[in-house]
């Protein structure tokens, strides 16, 4: 029973970390990575009503096009993207964590971060990152769920819009994950 468990344990390791890290290593370019930043924030606009009244008073959004999630038993999560202000290029960042417990399956998906105060930019910028939960306070606003965000009603640090889910996985949330800037060609 013992060596089963094991068994089952490094095999989920092994396909979470097998299906994780050769993503992780194809960073792209930074003229990819910014084209790649603005398309999935002009589609997200186009297709997300609070996301494009929000854009309107953010200070900078951190888009993270594609993301990339698996887990047997143990799971992690990576993408690359690029922090826009005033719709320039300002820096590049990954995503990334890990997670255990009951959970199977594997999807890609999209993370858009509207920082909506000078604060919590200024935060990123001085600290090239940050593990979710340490630094600003984030909302994460889901389809049907957030229906009070609105120009009147925006409050918050951050506001994180997930997009574009394709696979089978039941979590979307950003617990357990960090944040850090990078430096691709």
């Amino acid at each position: 029973m013992q060596s089963t468990r094991r068994l089952i344990l490094a095999g989920g390791l092994g396909l979470a970390g097998g299906l994780i890290v050769p993503l992780a290593a194809q960073a792209s370019s930074r003229a990819e990575l910014t084209a790649d930043g603005r398309r999935a924030l002009a589609k997200l606009e186009a297709t997300e009503p609070k996301a494009r009244r929000i854009a309107r008073q953010a200070r900078a959004v951190l888009v993270f096009p594609q993301i990339v999630k698996a887990g047997l038993v143990f799971g992690g999560e990576t993408g690359n993207g690029v922090l826009l202000v005033g719709g320039g290029a300002e820096g590049f960042y990954n995503i990334s964590g890990g997670s255990w417990g009951l959970q199977i399956g594997g999807q890609t998906f999209g993370f858009a971060l509207f920082f909506m105060t000078e604060s919590s930019l200024r935060y990123l910028r001085k600290s090239g990152g940050f593990s979710v939960g340490s630094g600003p306070s984030i909302v994460v606003v889901g389809k049907g769920a957030g229906a009070e965000v609105d120009t009147t009603t925006v409050t918050q640090d951050v506001y994180a819009f997930p997009f574009n889910q394709k696979g089978l996985m039941a979590d979307l949330t950003l617990q357990g994950t960090k944040i850090t800037r990078i430096h691709p060609d």
